[in-house]
C-alpha cells in the first residue's frame, strides 16, 4: 500500500468532504480521509490505484485535486488571490448595495414611493453575482445526484429572490406605496405577495461574510504550522574541494558538504560540527530558551541559530530527512487524522442536507395544510434550508487539531494523531525510563578502581576497546573517559552485547567481559572480594558499577554516575498535580534507581529490568486497571513504548523510540511529559465543545424555523455564526501555556 496526500479545491462544507471520501473510498483497496478544514485528502491505496485514477475520482465527484508537494519552505499565509482575498472582495462588493436593501425592509420611514423597485435592482446582482459560487457548487451538486450547503443556499436564496419576483411583477407588491418587511406595524400573514428581497440580499451577504471570517480563521489555524516550516534557511555558504565559500540555495546542499554558519545565522540543515565553538539557540525549533554551547563532534540542528562563533558545519541530513521536516511531517500526519468522536459528525454531515431539504419541504406543507397565508409557510420553509449549518460539524474536530498540534509544535510537542487525545485523558500512570529521561543521560566515568597489581590506564584501554562496539550511554562514557585520557585502543575480535548485561570481547590475547555481576557469574568468573567489595560500595552510593574481567577473573570496577536533569523534581511535581503516578523504570541496579527516585520525588521504582523486561512491565500495569503512558528515548524503550497507552518519546532519543512513540517531545526536558497531556487533554475538551455547540445548534435551531420563529435574514446570520464559532472556539488553543 502507499499513501498519496491530494489538495482538494472546491469544498464549502462538511458534506462536501464526506461526499469526497465516500467516493474515494468505493475504490478497491483504497482508504481515505478528506479534511475540510486543511483541504487535503490523505489516501491510502494500492499499486494498482494510480494518482491520476484517485485525482479523477475526485474532479467526477465535481471537485478539482491535484497531488500535494511539500514544501519545507512554505508559502506566503495570506498570498495575494488566496480564498480569503477573493472573498474579502465579494463581500465588500455585496454589503454595498445589501444594506440599502435591508434597511428599507426593515425601516417603513424609508420605504419612499416604488421604493420596492430600487430594491430589486440592488438586490439582483448580490443575489445572481455575489451568490454565483452558491448557486454554481449547487449545480454542480445536482448533476451529480447530490446536496451540499450550498444547495441549502442557493434553494432558499433563489427560492426567496424568485418568489419576490412573482410578487413585484403579478402581485399586490409591486403597487405604488405598498408596505413591506419584517417589521411591528405589518403583519406577514395579511399580505400574500410580501417580498423577500432583504433576505435573499442578506443571506448572501451574512454566507459570504462567514466564510471569509472562516477562511481567515482556518489560515490562522494553521499559521504554526506555516511559521515551523519557515524557519528554515533559504541559502547557504558552503566549501567544496578546496574551493573559496560559496552562497548556493538551500536546496543544492549535499550530504557530506561543509557549510559555514556564522554568528547570527541559521544553520542551514541537520549536521556535526566540523570545526569551531559556539552556542546555539534552540528556541524557534524547541521552545528552549537557554542557548547549547556546541563544537567538534557536536550534532546541530537545521533552523537553529547560531549566536557565538564562527561554525563550520558537515552536513548530516537534508531535504525530508532533517529534523525540522520531521517535525511538520508529525504535525501535518496529525492534522489529516479523525478523533473517534469525529466519526459520528461525519455521519451526520453525509446526510445531513437531504434530511434539510426534506424537512423544509415538510414545513411548508404543514404551515399550508394550516391554512395560514402562503408568506408565513414559505417563510418558515426557507428559515430552515438557511439555518441548517453541516459545516459547524465538520469543522469541529479538523479546526482544534490545526491549533492544538501547532501550538504543540511550537512548544516542542508533536501529537502524533487525533486518536491519542482519548488516551490522554484516561491515563493515571507514567512510567519514566531513567537514563536520558530524568537524568541526563550524559553518564560520566568518575573512578577506576583496579584490582591489586592491575595497571588502571590498562583496565580503562581494555575496557574502552570493547565498549567501542556498544551504543549504551555506560559504553560510551568509558571510550569518551579513555579517549580523554589519551589511551591507545586497540582492535576488537568476537564481539557480543548481551542486551542490558554487558559486553564481551577479545583484545589481543585477552577474553574480556565487561558488565554487570549477573554476567561474570553466566560465564564463571571470579570476582575478587576487592572487586566485590568496591562493586557494592559505589552501588550503595547510588552510581553504577562497571565490572571488567579477563581470562576468567575480575580485574577491578569503573565507577559511573548519571546526573539528574535540573527540571526532573519540578515535572514530576506537575505530572503528579494532573493527577498522574509516576513510576521509575530502569535496566540499573535498585540502589542507584532508589537515589535518583528520591532525588526528584518519586515513591515507586522498578529496577534491574532488562530491555524485553520493560515491555512486560507495561502490561502487568495494564493488567491491573492502569491507563499507562510511557516516557523513553532507547530502542530498549521501543517495544514498551508501543505497548503503553500513551508513548511519549523524546526527541532528544533514537529514531526507534520516536516511530513508536505516540508524542515526540522534541526537547530533553521532562517538563514537557505535563505539557504534552495538558495540551492534549485542552485540544480533546474543544473538539467535545466544538462538537456540543455544532450539534446543539442544528438540534435547537431546526425546530425554531420550522415552527416559525425566525426570520430567514436572522437565520442566515445565526448559520454563518455557527461556523465562525467552531473555528474561533478552536483558536483559543493558540494561547495554551
Amino acid at each position: 500500500m502507499s499513501v498519496i496526500e491530494l489538495d482538494i479545491g472546491g469544498m464549502t462544507c462538511a458534506s462536501c468532504a464526506a461526499r469526497i471520501e465516500k467516493k474515494l473510498n468505493r475504490l478497491a483497496g483504497v482508504t481515505a480521509t478528506v479534511n475540510y478544514a486543511t483541504e487535503k485528502a490523505a489516501v491510502d491505496h494500492p499499486p494498482a490505484i494510480t494518482a491520476r485514477q484517485l485525482v479523477e475520482t475526485v474532479v467526477d465527484a465535481g471537485y478539482t485535486a491535484t497531488v500535494h508537494t511539500p514544501e519545507i519552505t512554505a508559502a506566503q499565509p495570506d498570498p495575494p488571490g488566496s480564498a480569503a482575498d477573493r472573498l474579502r472582495r465579494r463581500l465588500l462588493l455585496c454589503l454595498l448595495p445589501a444594506v440599502p436593501v435591508i434597511a428599507m425592509a426593515m425601516i417603513p420611514a424609508l420605504q419612499f414611493r416604488n421604493w420596492q423597485w430600487l430594491s430589486l435592482t440592488l438586490a439582483a446582482p448580490v443575489v445572481l453575482w455575489g451568490g454565483a459560487g452558491f448557486h454554481r457548487a449547487a449545480w454542480v451538486n445536482l448533476r451529480h445526484a447530490t446536496a451540499t450547503m450550498d444547495t441549502l443556499i442557493s434553494l432558499g436564496t433563489l427560492s426567496a429572490f424568485a418568489w419576490s419576483l412573482y410578487a413585484l411583477f403579478f402581485g399586490d407588491a409591486g403597487m405604488p406605496g405598498m408596505r413591506h418587511g419584517f417589521t411591528l406595524t405589518v403583519d406577514r400573514g395579511a399580505a400574500a405577495s410580501d417580498i423577500y428581497l432583504e433576505v435573499a440580499a442578506g443571506v448572501v451577504v451574512f454566507v459570504l461574510a462567514g466564510r471569509y471570517f472562516e477562511a481567515r480563521a482556518k489560515q490562522r489555524a494553521g499559521s504554526a504550522l506555516r511559521a515551523l516550516l519557515e524557519l528554515g534557511a533559504k541559502d547557504v555558504a558552503v566549501l567544496r574541494d578546496g574551493r573559496p565559500e560559496e552562497r548556493i540555495p538551500l536546496g543544492q546542499l549535499r550530504i557530506g558538504d561543509l557549510f559555514l554558519v556564522r554568528p547570527g545565522e541559521k544553520v542551514a540543515t541537520d549536521g556535526v560540527v566540523d570545526s569551531g565553538a559556539s552556542a546555539v539557540d534552540l528556541s524557534l525549533l524547541t521552545g528552549e530558551s537557554v542557548p547549547v554551547e556546541v563544537g567538534p563532534g557536536d550534532a546541530v540542528v537545521g533552523a537553529t541559530v547560531n549566536i557565538g562563533g564562527l561554525l563550520t558545519v558537515r552536513a548530516t541530513r537534508i531535504g525530508a530527512d532533517t529534523q525540522l521536516a520531521r517535525m511538520a511531517k508529525l504535525v501535518e500526519a496529525a492534522q489529516h487524522g479523525k478523533a473517534p468522536v469525529q466519526r459520528l459528525a461525519d455521519r451526520v454531515a453525509g446526510v445531513f442536507v437531504p434530511i434539510v431539504i426534506a424537512l423544509a419541504v415538510a414545513t411548508l406543507g404543514f404551515w399550508l395544510g394550516t391554512g395560514v397565508a402562503p408568506t408565513v409557510a414559505f417563510g418558515a420553509a426557507v428559515a430552515v434550508l438557511i439555518i441548517a449549518c453541516p459545516c459547524a460539524l465538520g469543522l469541529a474536530t479538523p479546526t482544534a487539531l490545526l491549533v492544538g498540534t501547532g501550538r504543540g509544535a511550537q512548544l516542542g510537542v508533536l501529537i502524533k494523531g487525533p486518536q491519542v487525545l482519548e488516551s490522554t485523558r484516561r491515563v493515571d500512570t507514567v512510567v519514566l525510563d531513567k537514563t536520558g529521561t530524568v537524568t541526563t543521560g550524559a553518564t560520566a566515568l568518575t573512578e577506576v578502581l583496579p584490582a591489586d597489581g592491575v595497571d588502571p590506564d590498562d583496565l580503562l584501554a581494555t575496557a574502552a576497546a570493547v565498549e567501542h562496539g556498544s551504543e549504551h550511554p555506560l559504553a560510551r562514557a568509558i571510550v569518551t573517559a579513555a579517549a580523554d585520557r589519551g589511551l591507545p585502543r586497540e582492535p576488537v575480535r568476537h564481539f557480543v552485547n548481551h542486551g542490558g548485561k554487558g559486553v564481551l570481547g577479545t583484545v589481543g590475547e585477552r577474553s574480556v567481559t565487561i558488565g554487570r555481576a549477573e554476567l561474570l557469574a553466566d560465564g564463571s568468573i571470579t570476582v575478587p572480594p576487592a572487586v566485590a567489595a568496591a562493586r557494592t560500595t559505589a552501588e550503595a552510593a547510588g552510581r553504577t558499577a562497571v565490572l571488567v574481567a579477563w581470562d576468567g577473573v575480575a580485574r577491578g570496577t569503573l565507577v559511573l554516575a548519571d546526573a539528574v536533569k535540573p527540571t526532573s523534581a519540578e515535572a514530576i511535581t506537575r505530572l503528579r498535580a494532573l493527577g498522574l503516578t509516576p513510576i521509575l523504570l530502569t535496566g540499573d541496579n535498585a540502589a542507584t534507581a532508589h537515589t535518583v527516585a528520591a532525588q526528584v520525588g518519586i515513591d515507586e521504582v522498578i529496577a534491574e529490568v532488562l530491555p524485553a523486561g520493560k515491555l512486560d512491565v507495561i502490561k502487568q500495569l495494564q493488567d491491573r486497571g492502569k491507563v499507562v503512558a510511557m516516557v523513553g528515548d532507547g530502542v530498549n524503550d521501543a517495544a514498551a513504548l508501543a505497548q503503553a497507552d500513551l508513548g511519549l518519546a523524546m526527541g532528544t532519543g533514537t529514531d526507534v523510540a520516536i516511530e513508536a512513540g505516540d508524542i515526540t517531545l522534541v526537547r530533553g526536558d521532562l517538563r514537557s511529559v505535563a505539557t504534552a497531556i495538558r495540551l492534549s487533554r485542552a485540544t480533546l475538551r474543544t473538539i467535545r465543545g466544538n462538537l456540543f455547540w455544532a450539534f446543539g445548534y442544528n438540534v435547537a435551531a431546526i425546530p425554531l424555523a420550522a415552527a416559525g420563529l425566525l426570520n430567514p435574514m436572522l437565520a442566515g446570520a445565526a448559520m454563518a455564526l455557527s461556523s465562525l464559532f467552531v473555528v474561533t472556539n478552536s483558536l483559543r488553543l493558540r494561547t495554551f501555556r
